[in-house]
């Protein structure tokens, strides 16, 4: 019984131990297979530009303090009746520089589809001022798309979140 015991003891021990990252619950995006060809375009499709504000991390306490933040970075295509194409997300940090390009070609987003982009909250390249921009298409008679981030964290004993909805630049 003793023998038993003990084997169990270490079988608990020895896997909840296990400090390796998990994957992710959200499967992983393929840009690759998103991407259109720029023959296959239709012809007639309005242009334009967007702006999101991110944050990886927030002030906390005082300036010397911050908090960080899991970030989810949702592209809604609004129509229920039209594909929309996306040029770029290009993600800056607080200073303006760019740190990721999310795919080089041009992708789809079918009508009503959303796709996420999520940045750990142990990653805090974006800092307290990170932001996205996005070029994207969309057929003349369609709604624009929608950018909005998810920002939270339910570290220690407090939960916290927020959104941020992007503003058309262009």
């Amino acid at each position: 019984m003793k023998k038993i015991l003990l084997m169990f003891v270490l079988i608990a021990l020895s896997t909840g131990c296990d400090t390796k990252e998990k994957p992710s619950s959200i499967d992983p995006i393929k840009w690759e297979e998103r991407e259109v060809t720029k023959g296959k375009l239709p012809d007639s499709l309005e242009s334009g530009k967007s702006y999101l504000s991110i944050y990886s991390q927030i002030f906390s306490l005082t300036e010397h303090k911050t908090h960080n933040l899991t970030v989810m970075v949702s592209l809604r295509n609004t129509s229920d009746t039209d594909t929309i194409y996306m040029d770029t997300a290009r993600y800056y940090d607080t200073h303006g520089k760019r740190i990721h390009d999310y795919f080089k070609n041009t992708i789809y987003l079918a009508p009503l589809e959303t796709l996420e982009i999520v940045i750990d909250e142990m990653d805090t390249a974006g800092g307290t001022g990170g932001n996205f921009i996005f070029d994207w298409k969309i057929p003349r008679s369609s709604p624009e798309p929608l950018f909005e981030a998810v920002m939270s964290s339910t570290t220690s004993q407090q939960g916290l979140s927020f959104i941020t909805e992007a503003k058309r630049i262009d």
